[in-house]
């Protein structure tokens, strides 16, 4: 069901609005709206153009929050605003140091990094770093080659160069080393090694020995680092903990206050140079609006105006739902289509019965559907999800149509209808499943109902045309409960009082609903066509034709109903028959559980699916809109 609304107007002093939200709006469920909207003229009224103060403390208490392990184990101590944002300063203070320290720790380690990357392509070379730096007579240089480059090299230039170049690794697309050369010489063999596109990498001269025993130098040096990077780490961490009471404390009364303080932008605030008033507008449920307005009655600083009538303001209520508990998990799936607008049908409840009835019928199985009720209760107590509860519901159903079905694990016993085997002979279709009649018989009985909820939906939105005229209105439900009835009354061998139902109540409701749009134009007191009669007549017999097919489709779309029903039960019997259970004989207990499991995962996922899409395309087509917006309050908005 959808609860009541009232209109709440919250008026005060322009310097009290603080007040107002920390002992009104934090302790009452409202949705707020924007104060200027309410009103016919904005001439009389502004907003606040203050800009949050706690913004600076919001981004420090985020970054801290981030350091806190478990903080909704936190104990709340109750904390004013300075107070919280002198402690966030106090522990931001403390961390300073530390974080600086790590951050010099992180600038060595990266330091150290590069310097290892430069050196690491080199750690085969057997000479220290030290001898090559104090050669006399020769100069060097590290690089790296194209490993094309280095292959014409090798060819072609190797023997007659006055060089000697020595690999020190070698990759697929580059060549590591480095070049000696005779001082004389140096400079014409530089010239000939950056034409094969040698690139020089500058080794830092603090290096001396060898490669290797440098890199694993380097390499000691940053787990030292990071070693104490991590003991810093552990200093901020039981700095936090020992201050993690306080320190969530003082998070979330910034947070509160930040959040206080944002209600600004949706209040208005009168332009008079006198006393400056602002104004809060939003939405609450009737019960919770009256109980404000008694709190506020004493109050001074606050006046409280609260309106029953929903019809007379700008915004339009929005919707929250309250459901019966063992229901309430199927909002999961109205929310889903779309959350009902406020003058309309909450579906919750006709969704759960029709959703966990057809759900058992396709999945009729006394045992599986236990496994289910079992899994879905536990995950649902445990874990608090909605679909588990869902699953739990359904699984009932299908227990009770498994024993209907005569069902247990796939093991047979007798029942009163059988899906493989149960036939009825009816006029001009001879011998046809029980399971598929019923299907239709049920397809049609939700497709009535729906019909019923469609016009009870117009009476509560107050629109006559939307309940007398249409293909789901009073007119439709005449003419598919007749042709329902029709065809009950021939399939009964009572062909006399079918024909005589089907000229009397056949052609009348096809001329409504080919009349829907003048109908609904006259009660409404507008013109009947605004378009030409030949424009219309083509429109409306194409509509018209368009509707009869949706009710033969959507018949038809209920037979898949009995289709999984057969089908369930006819996987289950090759089960058995793999199993070795046909003719009495003793099962396979392994096979029998393997099958069961690939049914049960496999089949129940395609039959929810399955079920999910008939609510949605047959069912809430006919009734629904799910135009409806959520009540969001701001104590819930606030804690966000």
């Amino acid at each position: 069901m959808i609860e009541k609304m009232s209109f709440v107007t919250l008026a005060g002093p322009k310097t009290q609005i603080d007040y107002l939200v920390n002992n009104y709006l934090s302790k009452h469920d409202i949705h707020l709206e924007n104060a200027l909207t309410e009103f016919s003229s904005t001439e009389q009224f502004t907003t606040f153009t203050e800009e949050n103060p706690f913004k600076s403390s919001l981004n420090k208490s985020h970054e801290l929050m981030q350091l806190v392990h478990s903080p909704e184990k936190a104990e709340i101590q109750n904390l004013t605003v300075t107070e919280a944002e002198k402690f966030l300063d106090k522990i931001d203070e403390d961390l300073v140091d530390v974080r600086d320290e790590i951050a010099k720790l992180k600038e060595q380690i990266e330091q150290l990094n590069v310097d290892y990357a430069t050196l690491v392509p080199f750690k085969t070379l057997n000479y220290t770093l030290k001898k090559i730096y104090d050669m006399e007579f020769f100069k060097y240089r590290f690089g790296k080659i194209p490993r094309v480059s280095f292959d014409k090299f090798e060819s072609y230039l190797d023997p007659d160069i006055n060089a000697i170049f020595i690999t020190t690794l070698t990759e697929a697309e580059t060549v590591y080393g480095v070049f000696f050369a005779p001082i004389e010489y140096f400079d014409d063999v530089e010239k000939d090694f950056k034409n094969i596109h040698f690139d020089e990498i500058s080794i830092p001269r603090k290096y001396k020995g060898f490669p290797n025993d440098e890199c694993l130098e380097i390499s000691n040096k940053i787990i030292d680092l990071k070693e104490q990077i991590s003991n810093k780490e552990t200093e901020i961490d039981k700095i936090i903990e020992e201050n993690k009471n306080k320190l969530v404390s003082a998070i979330r009364r910034i947070e509160t206050a930040y959040s206080n303080f944002d209600v600004r932008k949706l209040a208005a605030v009168t332009r008079d140079s006198g006393v400056t008033f602002q104004v809060l507008c939003g939405w609450m449920t009737t019960k919770e609006a009256k109980k404000l307005h008694r709190e506020t009655d004493n109050d001074v600083n606050v006046v409280c105006i609260v309106s029953d009538d929903v019809d007379d303001h700008k915004t339009k209520p929005p919707t929250k739902l309250k459901n019966f508990r063992l229901i309430k998990p199927f909002e999961m799936f109205v929310r889903m289509y779309g959350l009902p607008a406020y003058n309309e049908f909450d579906p919750t409840l006709f969704l759960t019965i029709t959703y966990a009835f057809i759900f058992g019928i396709m999945f009729g199985d006394l045992g599986q559907g236990l496994c289910l009720v079992i899994g879905g209760a536990i995950l649902y107590k445990v874990k608090k999800m909605d679909l588990a509860g869902i699953v739990c519901a359904a699984g009932v159903f299908s227990c009770i149509f498994g024993a209907l079905f005569g069902s247990f694990f796939g093991f047979e016993f007798e029942s009163l209808i059988h899906p493989l085997h149960s036939m009825v002979t009816l006029p001009f279709l001879g011998q046809i499943n029980l399971v598929l009649v019923a299907a239709f018989l049920f397809g049609a009985f939700v497709i009535l109902s729906t019909m019923i909820l469609n016009i009870a939906n117009a009476i509560k939105q107050k629109d006559l045309g939307k309940a007398l005229f249409g293909p789901n209105a009073v007119t439709g439900f005449i003419f598919y409960a007749s042709i329902i009835a029709v065809i009950v009354l021939y399939m009964t061998g009572n062909s006399l009082p079918g024909t005589i139902l089907l000229m009397v109540m056949f052609v009348l409701p096809l001329v409504l609903i080919f009349l829907e749009v003048p109908l609904k134009n006259l009660l409404k007191k507008k013109k009947p066509i605004e378009e030409s009669p030949g424009i219309f007549a083509a429109t409306a017999f194409f509509e018209l034709f368009d509707y009869l097919l949706t009710y033969l489709s959507n018949a038809l779309s209920f037979l898949r109903i009995g289709v999984f029903a057969i089908s369930h039960a006819a996987m289950m019997q090759v089960v058995m028959t793999l199993a070795g259970a046909e003719n009495g004989g003793s099962a396979n207990i392994a096979v029998v559980i393997i099958g069961n499991i690939i049914v049960l995962a496999m089949e129940g996922l395609v039959v929810g699916i399955q079920v999910l899409r008939l609510e949605y395309y047959e069912i809430f087509g006919r009734f629904y809109e799910g135009s409806g917006r959520e009540f969001v309050p701001y104590r819930k908005r606030n804690k966000q």
